[in-house]
């Protein structure tokens, strides 16, 4: 496939569809479990990660171009105020996007579409922050 072909099918083609988001999504939430790097990210969610692993791979299918998963169950999904609760600065945009790049690598996801992806991550990560610093 030329680079010229992959820009024209939908990231979430390109990534598996809902098989491969949701391994990208699990490997995400593992590394945040296990990686003490990410231990202060980790302690911003439930004790119990289903609820977000689900919500987070049910986002993405619909930012990816597939279906709108998550819409469907919660209507849009207004991103800085559901995360406003919570103390997000630089140091936590740059956990997420660390972690998210770690997950990306693992699954040896193309690197074109791993830049791609974080430029689109950065932006969105950096929109949520709603703390100095």
């Amino acid at each position: 496939m030329t680079t010229e072909d992959a820009q024209d099918r939908p990231v979430f083609e390109l990534l598996g569809g809902e098989n491969g988001l949701r391994s990208l999504v699990d490997r995400f939430y593992d590394l945040m479990q296990l990686e003490p790097e990410f231990a202060q990210l980790r302690a911003m969610h439930p004790a119990d990660l289903d609820g977000s692993r689900d919500k987070l791979h049910w986002f993405l299918c619909g930012w990816t171009g597939g279906p709108d998963r998550y819409i469907e169950r919660f209507g849009h999904p207004r991103l800085r105020a559901r995360h406003m609760p919570y103390a997000i600065a630089s140091r936590e945009r740059d956990d997420w996007l660390r972690c998210m790049a770690l997950a990306m690598q693992d699954l040896g996801i193309d690197q074109a579409l791993q830049q791609r992806l974080m430029q689109s991550f950065f932006q969105t990560a950096d929109w949520m922050r709603n703390r100095a610093g």
